[in-house]
C-alpha cells in the first residue's frame, strides 16, 4: 500500500513573521505551529509523511524548511520559493535544488497585483532550470488567474503543475462564475494536477456541506490519478481541523481511489521516493 501523505501543510514561528501574514486578528493561527504540534494529527489519521509548503516570499524560509526536513524523516519533501523572474533565477534554483528534499517551487500568485504574471514568457529560463532538476510547480492561484495559468501550462507541457486549493473558488461568497469551465480547460492538460485542500476555509458559513460540490467537481475533472490530498494545516484551523478535513475527504473520495488521492499521486508528482 502506498504511503499516506499529507501533501500540503505549513509550519511557522510568529516571531519570524513580524508584519507578515497571519495577522493577529486570525487568532486561531496567530501562534507558533511546529512539527511537534502536527505530529498527533498525523498519527491520528495514520499519515506516514508530508510535503511542507512555503508561506513567505523569502529564500531563508525555504532554507529553514529544508534544514528541518533533513532532521525530520516525516517531511518527505519541501515546496519552496525563489524569485522566478530574477535575472539569476536559474542559479538560485540550482543552488536550492542541491538539496534533494526540494521537490517544487511556488510563487505566491494569489495576491499578486498582476493577474497575468504567470503568463509572462520571461519565466522560461527559470522553468527550464526547474525542469532540469525535475521540480514541480505549485500554483497558488484564485479563479481570476486561471486563464493565465492555462497559457503557462500550454507553454510548458513537460512541467508538472499542481493547482493548490482548487484555485480557491469563492464557495462562501456566492461562487466564482466560470471557475468550473476554467478548471476543465486546465484539467484537459495532462501535466496539471489539483490539490483537494484549502476548500473548507473558502466555504464561509456554508461549512463542510458547501465544500461537497467543488470537491466533487475537482474529482470529476481531474480524475483519481491527478487529485492530491492536503490538509492545509494549520490554516484549516480557521474553519475546522486536520482530522475533520481528512475524514470529510475520505468520505468524498471513492474507496478504490484512496491509495492514489491520499498518497500515491503526491509521491508521483513530487518524486517523494527520491531521497
Amino acid at each position: 500500500m502506498p504511503a499516506r501523505i499529507d501533501a500540503h501543510h505549513h509550519l511557522w514561528r510568529i516571531a519570524d513573521r513580524a508584519g507578515r501574514w497571519p495577522p493577529p486578528e486570525l487568532a486561531a493561527i496567530h501562534r507558533d505551529f511546529t512539527l511537534d504540534d502536527l505530529a498527533p494529527h498525523l498519527a491520528a489519521s495514520g499519515i506516514d509523511g508530508t510535503v511542507l509548503v512555503q508561506t513567505l516570499e523569502d529564500e531563508a524560509e525555504t532554507e529553514a524548511m529544508l534544514a528541518l526536513a533533513a532532521r525530520s524523516p516525516v517531511i518527505r519533501g519541501v515546496v519552496g520559493w525563489t524569485d522566478l523572474k530574477a535575472a539569476d533565477a536559474p542559479g538560485r534554483i540550482a543552488r536550492l535544488a542541491r538539496d534533494p528534499r526540494l521537490k517544487g517551487l511556488r510563487p505566491m500568485l494569489q495576491d499578486h497585483p498582476d493577474d497575468d504574471w504567470i503568463a509572462d514568457p520571461g519565466l522560461a529560463p527559470a522553468i527550464a532550470a526547474m525542469l532540469a532538476r525535475d521540480l514541480a510547480f505549485d500554483a497558488l492561484v484564485r479563479p481570476r488567474h486561471l486563464g493565465a495559468l492555462l497559457v503557462f501550462a500550454e507553454r510548458h507541457p513537460a512541467l508538472r503543475i499542481v493547482i493548490d486549493h482548487g484555485a480557491k473558488p469563492a464557495i462562501g461568497a456566492g461562487g466564482s462564475p466560470g471557475w468550473r469551465e476554467a478548471m476543465a480547460a486546465l484539467a484537459a492538460r495532462p501535466n496539471v494536477s489539483c490539490k483537494l485542500s484549502g476548500l473548507l476555509t473558502e466555504a464561509g458559513e456554508g461549512g463542510a456541506g458547501a465544500v461537497r460540490a467543488p470537491a466533487e467537481a475537482i474529482l470529476e475533472l481531474f480524475g483519481p490519478d491527478r487529485v492530491i490530498w492536503g490538509s492545509d494545516w494549520p490554516v484549516v484551523n480557521l474553519a475546522g481541523d486536520h482530522g475533520g478535513w481528512f475524514a470529510q475527504c475520505r468520505a468524498l473520495v471513492a474507496p478504490a481511489h484512496h491509495d492514489a488521492v491520499f498518497g500515491g499521486n503526491a509521491a508521483a508528482v513530487y518524486r517523494l521516493d527520491r531521497a
